[in-house]
């Protein structure tokens, strides 16, 4: 929910910004991190400009307004200067042009604005630059400090006469004689023929026989009952069903609306602009003319609250300002960053012990699947080993698998043994065969041990 908060503090003494260097340093911290809101402070000018510290609001006269602000696509360090023109009398607002993100985490940062004598600001985040600009450059500041010399004369009038058109249609040109600006863009192709098998008379949708009317149907107030259609099943089977027509095809005869072409338009003479006259709110500056600095506020509309800010200082050496920042905002940010990361890390684990109980639930279902039965206690004992040591479960889910792909290896290339090959006993021979049944008898018992399977050797 937007809420607003509003908080000033009077200075005991008036911090003049024309006087050499001026720093503007404070710390904050976004502990519930900044979607759209701002985190920035205003350097309010003394009351005499016409405010009081009970009524301070957003309409109160400020000098400068520094820090961060991000909202939708706005994300910056605002630096904005409130310059009074000589001239007019009038306070503008001048925006930093480019100016620096705003760091995305929840950790304490410093910002740190310069103002140098020399007409140069520099924009520090925990110290180091981020931004360098001049006060006097308008490729810095929108709107730039020093207006233009020249303005548009607000009394200047476009002429009648003036032609815009740098291209103007061929008055000349005449339509050719063979051009149709009525023929169609399609055409019938008259070559395409009926495909064989068209079924003319049947449509392409029927009513279901399978549908019912329903019982509580009245007719009288429910009106007529209709069936429900579904497509006609023959016209699955055929190239198509109803009346055939001839696809259409591109016209080649087709031109369209004719229209002359464009030539150079001997009367142009350019975008009209007014005349510049000279400026009568232009002034030259050496310097800016800062209002001084008495009072600071808080004043902002943001939709997170827990926006922390501390250690606000203004000093007139930027050694004082690095000076804090080394004492006061660096322990602080180690801190701060140390624990983050331990709280980070914890998140961490607690979301990878939540996915490694999933796997283990995982891998307990795969032990009960039948075909594993003969390794599921090797597979139970992999799983209880990996639970005492999580840092296993990667190794565990890869024997899992090893073991899985095994199986179905042996299953699909092992499964099918040799047929065993019976030898039967050749009879004796006479004479020339004595001696060689002995011989076939030891060669058989070879090859029977031959075609066995192996036993695999296991090691104990």
């Amino acid at each position: 929910m937007a809420k607003k908060y509003a908080i000033v503090k009077e200075l005991d003494e008036a911090v003049n910004l024309k006087d050499g260097t001026t720093v503007l340093q404070f710390e904050t911290r976004l502990q519930g991190g900044l979607e759209c809101g701002g985190a920035y402070l205003k350097y309010l000018r003394p009351q005499d400009a016409g405010w009081k510290p009970k009524e301070f609001d957003n309409e109160s006269p400020y000098s400068i307004m520094f820090g961060p602000d991000k909202c939708g696509a706005t994300n910056k360090v605002h630096f904005i200067l409130k310059h009074k023109n000589p001239k007019s009398g009038e306070y503008i607002e001048h925006h930093l042009k480019y100016p620096p993100s705003v760091p995305s985490d929840k950790l304490t940062h410093v910002y740190t604005a310069i103002l140098k004598p020399d007409n140069e600001v520099s924009i520090l985040i925990d110290g180091e630059e981020k931004k360098k600009a001049s006060f006097l450059s308008a490729e810095d500041f929108e709107p730039p400090l020093i207006p233009s010399k020249t303005i548009p004369d607000p009394d200047d009038k476009k002429p009648e006469d003036w032609d815009e058109r740098a291209k103007i249609p061929d008055p000349d040109a005449m339509k050719p004689e063979d051009w149709d600006e009525d023929a169609p863009m399609e055409i019938e192709d008259e070559e395409a023929v009926k495909p064989e098998g068209w079924l003319d008379d049947e449509p392409e949708e029927i009513d279901d026989p399978e549908a019912t009317k329903p019982e509580d149907w009245d007719d009288e107030e429910d009106g007529e009952w209709e069936s429900p259609k579904i497509e006609n099943p023959k016209c699955e089977i055929a190239p198509g069903c109803g009346e055939w027509k001839r696809p259409m095809k591109r016209n080649p005869a087709y031109k369209g609306k004719w229209s002359p072409p464009l030539i150079d338009n001997p009367s142009y003479k350019g975008i009209w602009k007014p005349q510049e006259i000279p400026n009568p709110n232009y002034f030259e500056l050496e310097k800016p003319d800062f209002d001084p600095i008495a009072a600071i506020g808080i004043e902002i509309w943001t939709m997170q609250d827990g926006i922390l800010f501390d250690n606000i200082l203004i000093a007139k050496n930027d050694k004082v300002a690095e000076s804090y920042r080394e004492t006061t905002w660096k322990p602080k940010f180690e801190v701060e960053k140390e624990k983050q990361k331990t709280e980070d890390e914890a998140a961490d684990s607690a979301r990878l012990a939540g996915f490694q109980r999933k796997v283990f639930d995982v891998l307990y279902k795969v032990a009960d699947i039948p075909f594993l039965s003969k390794y599921k206690h090797q597979i139970l004992d992999l799983i209880e080993h990996a639970e005492t040591q999580p840092n296993l479960t990667i190794g565990v889910l890869v024997s899992i698998v090893v073991i899985i792909l095994t199986i179905f290896f042996k299953v699909i290339f092992g499964g099918k043994k040799q047929p065993r090959v019976e030898k039967k006993p050749e009879v004796a021979e006479t004479s020339n065969g004595e001696g060689s049944s002995g011989e076939k008898a030891e060669e058989a018992e070879k090859e029977e041990a031959a075609a066995a399977p192996r036993r695999r050797r296991r090691d104990n």
